[in-house]
């Protein structure tokens, strides 16, 4: 098949998107990707990239088109705005050439935020009459709403009447969660359009290289948060249980990642003296993640307390069980209830840093069989539900209908 996938975000980035372009490719697809300048997360434009550099590419047999954009910058709001918009506008742009020029027999819009990220693929569909796959993951006006601090009713409604403009232009809507399907169907009579698509592991941390060089973790029980440190995530939650165990030398906190609250958790431990029992290592690529898992006793992944984060399970749910570890989840939920449904750890309410320093301490006290039993339900959750060629072979099927 032709595909063309539409995304703001691709390598050398780390989102989905790669791993969708990438086995496409290898399964004898004809795919192009249409993104962005790589800006994300640091704020300014990748090396060896620029508006009149790199724009074109051929990777791993992918072609790919890029478009300019303002980049994010340090991540405020009117500068995360102008980010959004600004590719959009211009991947509109490019997408009127590509959609005069091409017909083809999939458009996917891969779409963490933002929601505008559609504009392109709505472009070429009018130009080309080619069919839009929506991967939605996530809800939008509630996203901006909830993680942008937006209650402008005058806004929402807008954004609102955005997103029913995509769906009802969408051939299919891919869900990320089930959850999603209740605030989709509100919007509109949908049902027909739904489709389960789920995020899959990384294929590099299930059967990664355990030996990459990373700097040396502290002794004891380990308890490892990795990936996106942001508003979403809670680290307020999360530092307060580390101070309620900063007695507990044994137990370790292992923060592997970068984001918006970065500054925040550095500030936290050294403002309580967490020196002891919180490790900051900031960002590594996602080849070091198969040895950061390793060496882990458990795997911890938070949500603040949201109805739209209630009906979501985070991507990095399905890396950490590809890993075979317990997983130790602070939210409420969809989430929550994988945990339970995979029996793979211990689930906390959202916020709860008094539940989340107990549960901490209920893994810790559990023997090493135990902790086993839970690290291989994980893996055989993620071996039936999660892999990337369970998922893609599924999405072969969506598409070709």
């Amino acid at each position: 098949m032709k595909i063309l996938i539409v995304t703001q975000y691709f390598f050398p980035e780390n989102f989905k998107s790669n791993d969708l372009a990438f086995e496409m490719k290898r399964r004898g697809h004809d795919v192009t990707v249409l993104t962005g300048l790589p800006n994300y997360p640091s704020g300014i434009i990748s090396k060896g990239y620029g508006f009149f550099k790199n724009t074109k590419q051929n990777i791993e047999g992918v072609k790919v088109i890029r478009s300019w954009l303002l980049p994010r910058g340090k991540g405020g709001g009117i500068r995360i705005f102008l980010n959004y918009f600004s590719w959009a506008f211009f991947a509109s742009i490019k997408a009127i050439g590509l959609g005069i020029g091409n017909k083809y027999d999939a458009i996917i819009v891969h779409e963490p935020s933002p929601i505008t990220q559609f504009y392109p693929a709505w472009v070429i569909k009018k130009l080309s009459n080619s069919p839009v796959y929506f991967w939605v993951l996530d809800l939008w006006p509630e996203s901006l709403q909830v993680a942008g601090g937006v209650n402008s009713s005058f806004v929402l409604e807008t954004f609102k009447k955005m997103v029913v403009s995509f769906y009802k232009a969408s051939e299919k809507i891919l869900i990320s969660s089930k959850g999603f399907e209740k605030s989709i169907l509100e919007k509109g009579d949908f049902k027909n359009k739904l489709e389960y698509f789920p995020n899959w592991g990384e294929d590099t941390i299930s059967a990664g290289d355990k030996d990459y060089d990373i700097p040396v973790l502290p002794e004891g029980f380990k308890v490892m948060f990795a990936g996106n440190i942001g508003e979403a995530q809670d680290m307020e939650a999360i530092m307060q249980s580390a101070l309620l165990l900063k007695d507990k030398l044994d137990i370790q906190f292992v923060i592997v990642g970068d984001g918006r609250k970065m500054p925040f958790v550095k500030e936290f431990v050294e403002q309580n003296k967490l020196e002891k029992t919180v490790s900051v290592l900031g960002r590594y690529p996602l080849e070091a993640m198969a040895t950061f898992f390793d060496r882990a006793d458990i795997m911890l992944v938070s949500l603040k307390d949201d109805p739209i984060f209630n009906l979501t399970v985070p991507a990095k749910m399905q890396a950490y069980m590809s890993a075979g570890k317990p997983i130790l989840a602070m939210l409420n939920g969809d989430g929550a209830d994988l945990i339970e449904e995979a029996k793979c750890g211990k689930a906390v309410n959202a916020g709860d840093y008094n539940n989340l320093a107990a549960g901490i301490l209920e893994l810790y006290k559990l023997n090493d069989l135990e902790l086993e039993k839970m690290g291989n339900n994980s893996k055989d959750f993620y071996s039936q539900y999660f892999t990337l060629k369970g998922c893609i072979d599924n999405l072969e099927r969506i598409i070709s209908h």
